[in-house]
């Protein structure tokens, strides 16, 4: 007979066990955060009073830094509460919120960047076109999608994870509330959980990596048919800092996702997750900034 608890907290391991590092890394992702917000913020800003950033490309841009802002923000101040105290806790009901913001930030981020793809296709294989294609009306409704579909589909995920029966105490392996570790904790009803996750992330990544590999397709297409070398390197660089963005986080994100949640996996993604959750919010502002220019 199993014995399930109602459970009130939840104790999050962290980063490491040794103390003698727990004051570095909290000075260390204090600045990296200080550095998110700064350079999102800016980028946002630059934007908002920049008529000649008016374009569709920082329409998005100014929202790809929105959701970096917020994504940082979600796990990056309980992290760094949790580096110096002994015991490192977080309610349940805050752990499922965490896991809410975390899915659904993901979600909208994956496409924001399809959104991104599809844009600088329109802008490089259609350009007479663009403005009238890429009209306001459009930008907005591309970027309404992530949002909705992001948080519909995180709200669903979310309610798995809050019928999940736990026996005991609850030691995640992490340094947030993160799916897999949740899902290996659970005594009963994992299963059903852990199934819905890879197919809605499996979906997802899925739909969203087929329009970015299109739309770079066509956009490969019409470089080549290109017949200035000046063209063809002005097409290349608005698309360089993009394709950057896109290869590191899809590749960290299904390094981290789409396998299933065993103890090895776990100590593996817990690693790669302090890059995507707080190295790349604090990349993608020095990325686009790099080479940004129609």
């Amino acid at each position: 007979m199993l014995d399930f608890t109602d459970v009130t907290e939840v104790i999050l391991l962290g980063l490491t066990s040794h103390q003698e590092w727990q004051v570095l890394l909290f000075v260390i992702f204090l600045v990296v955060y200080i550095n998110t917000l700064v350079g999102n913020i800016g980028m946002i800003l630059l934007i908002k009073v920049s008529p000649q950033l008016s374009s569709p490309m920082y329409f998005f841009l100014s929202h790809l830094s929105f959701i970096d802002v917020w994504f940082s923000s979600n796990v990056t101040p309980k992290m760094l509460g949790n580096l110096l105290p002994e015991t490192k806790t977080i309610s349940y009901a805050g752990c499922l919120v965490q896991c809410y913001f975390f899915i659904a930030l993901v979600y909208v981020e994956i496409f924001i960047l399809a959104a991104m793809a599809f844009d600088r296709y329109m802008a490089i294989g259609n350009p007479l076109l663009y403005c009238s294609k890429m009209s306001r009306v459009v930008c907005i409704r591309l970027i309404a999608f992530p949002y909705v579909y992001g948080f519909l589909t995180s709200l669903a995920a979310t309610l798995w994870a809050y019928g999940l029966y736990f026996c005991g105490k609850i030691e995640i392996n992490h340094f947030y509330c993160a799916d897999p570790p949740l899902i290996k904790m659970a005594c009963a009803r994992a299963s059903v959980k852990e199934y819905t996750m890879l197919i809605l992330a499996g979906i997802s990544f899925i739909y969203s990596l087929t329009v970015v590999i299109l739309s770079y397709l066509f956009i490969l297409t019409a470089i080549l048919q290109m017949r200035s070398a000046e063209g063809r390197r002005k097409a290349f660089s608005t698309c360089g800092s993009h394709l950057t963005a896109v290869i590191i986080f899809y590749g960290t994100l299904i390094f981290m996702y789409l396998r299933r949640p065993t103890e090895e996996s776990v100590d593996q993604g817990k690693m790669v997750a302090v890059f995507y959750t707080t190295v790349i919010p604090m990349l993608n502002p020095m990325i686009y900034s790099l080479r940004t220019r129609m």
